[in-house]
């Protein structure tokens, strides 16, 4: 089985992926590190962001290894791979092995911008998860605080608003629902009320497709 769950930056769509993946017994993958890993690979070693061929280099040397670095959870790796990610040769070098990683037995749960759409447009059931920007900033601006980190809250919100037309308008794979996609607003849920919601998507689904 494969679950596809989609939405922008603060959402929580990675927190409800990890707690879904454990709840049906399916390895879990944040495509988000994997382009965080690229900037942050760029960052470290004095690279340009904006040099798509650079950053497709970095993509394709890419190390699994690397993807617990807690540097990769910062902001300034955040902004970094929504940069690197509107590179068609970085998303070209990570496709594979999105691909492969949803195609190995006994299936997965992955998080992302473009998984519904392009990595697994037959995914067995597809979620895009949102929430308002104000929201979504309110949250990013407890993780920064709870991990000890200043958390300036005009400037959090002016960022997902950035990231957001970033990701919602660049040419190659932008975020957007897949057409067969079910929106979860978790603007006003909390983390157990979502995931309720979600589990409820995906027990929906599942049965639907074994009535068929």
């Amino acid at each position: 089985m494969i679950i596809a769950i989609d939405g922008p930056a603060a959402s929580g769509k990675g927190t409800l992926a990890r707690r879904l993946a454990a709840r049906y017994g399916l390895p879990h993958l944040d495509s988000g590190l994997l382009y965080r890993a690229v900037a942050h690979h760029l960052a470290a070693h004095g690279g340009d962001l904006a040099d798509a061929a650079a950053a497709e280099r970095a993509a394709r040397a890419l190390d699994p290894g690397q993807l617990g670095d807690p540097a990769l959870r910062t902001r300034g790796a955040g902004e970094g791979a929504s940069i690197v990610s509107a590179h068609p040769g970085v998303r070209a070098a990570l496709l594979d092995f999105q691909r492969s990683f949803a195609a190995t037995a006994p299936g997965a749960v992955i998080d992302g911008r473009d998984i519904g759409t392009v990595i697994c447009p037959d995914a067995d059931v597809k979620i895009f998860v949102t929430a308002s920007p104000e929201e979504r900033a309110r949250r990013r601006a407890l993780e920064l605080e709870a991990r000890g980190e200043p958390a300036d809250h005009a400037a959090i919100l002016a960022d997902v608003r950035r990231r957001d037309e970033r990701d919602m308008t660049r040419a190659t794979a932008p975020l957007k629902p897949a057409d067969d996609a079910v929106e979860l607003d978790t603007t006003a849920l909390d983390a157990d009320g979502a995931f309720a919601a979600a589990v409820a998507i995906v027990d929906a689904r599942t049965a639907q497709r074994r009535r068929a």
